[in-house]
């Protein structure tokens, strides 16, 4: 039997190449430092607002002092006035209710209309793809304005219905150019052995590429769920009945409300200051992001990535 040194000298074993750390240099230190400095501004210009925030949701009406002293107050002289005020009041909860059906059906029907644009236009044999590729693409570019728009949503009579929020944007050019993309990696001899198989294009798309595409999906429903939540155009432009307008109309209103007069809400909202009031609408519309967001981050840069590479 041969030792292992004797058996490298004989050519039996290769030796193992080792693997050298390299020491950072001046110049990476030096980036490192700058970095770092530079994301902890960062976080601190990101962190004060939002601890501001937080904490002026939780002053009590009989609070005396500035700002600056508001936000470093004790935690057991915290009031939850504000957030009772806003719970217990009809309007905010149906607000609220109004802004999670705009959500949910704004992303289901997102989802089911760019997901098949998508995956059609990523196949290289269709027919046309290239004039269709086009047309998709001029929406994207050229805007056709307001009053079209407006006079379109009227006419097929979604005027003071909520699916006139998220109907009119369902497809979202970017999106489905991004999810093509992410469909055009997808190997094709996958897509061919399925066809070979019998299976036509729309089990492909089902049991083929869906369960292939968690990543993509996730992410780009979290761009729509983002943007049919924040939108507050197209709910003041189509929506006319009070028991129609979303959280973000109703935020506007009390943030009009109060620039003009500082106690015009206080009734409607109990005995909670107003400007408390604000900051806590503004907190309670950020929660549901903020729940969702952590379940869809570790799909969020791969779906992204992924889907931007041939794009």
């Amino acid at each position: 039997m041969y030792s292992t040194e004797q058996k490298i000298n004989r050519g039996i074993l290769k030796p193992v190449a080792k693997t050298v750390a390299l020491r950072p240099t001046a110049a990476d230190k030096s980036f490192n430092i700058i970095v770092n400095v530079f994301l902890t501004v960062l976080l601190f210009v990101i962190a004060i607002p939002l601890w501001s925030t937080v904490t002026l949701s939780f002053r009590p009406n009989d609070y005396i002092g500035n700002n600056l002293e508001g936000m470093f107050l004790l935690p057991w002289k915290w009031s939850t006035s504000a957030y009772k005020a806003l719970l217990g009041n009809r309007g905010f909860l149906l607000a609220f209710k109004n802004s999670l059906l705009i959500l949910v059906g704004g992303v289901a029907c997102s989802l089911l209309l760019t997901t098949p644009l998508a995956y059609v236009l990523s196949i290289h044999t269709l027919p046309g793809r290239k004039f269709f590729n086009i047309l998709i693409v001029i929406p994207y570019v050229f805007n056709v304005g307001i009053i079209p728009s407006y006079l379109l949503v009227t006419r097929i009579g979604l005027i003071d219905h909520l699916a006139a929020v998220f109907i009119p944007g369902a497809i979202s050019t970017y999106n489905c150019l991004i999810m093509r993309s992410f469909f055009e990696g997808i190997p094709n001899e996958l897509k061919e052995s399925a066809r070979i198989d019998g299976a036509t294009e729309i089990q492909v798309l089902l049991r083929v590429i869906l369960p292939l595409s968690k990543a993509i999906i996730m992410t780009i429903g979290l761009f729509y769920g983002v943007s049919f939540w924040n939108d507050f155009f197209h709910a003041m432009l189509y929506l006319n009945s009070n028991d129609l307008q979303p959280l973000p109309i109703l935020l506007r209103n009390i943030l009009m409300a109060s620039g003009m007069n500082e106690y015009v809400e206080v009734n409607a909202f109990g005995d909670a200051p107003i400007a408390a009031i604000k900051a806590a609408s503004v907190f309670l519309s950020a929660i549901p992001m903020v729940i969702a967001y952590p379940f869809i981050q570790k799909y969020f840069t791969k779906g992204t990535l992924l889907g931007s590479v041939k794009g």
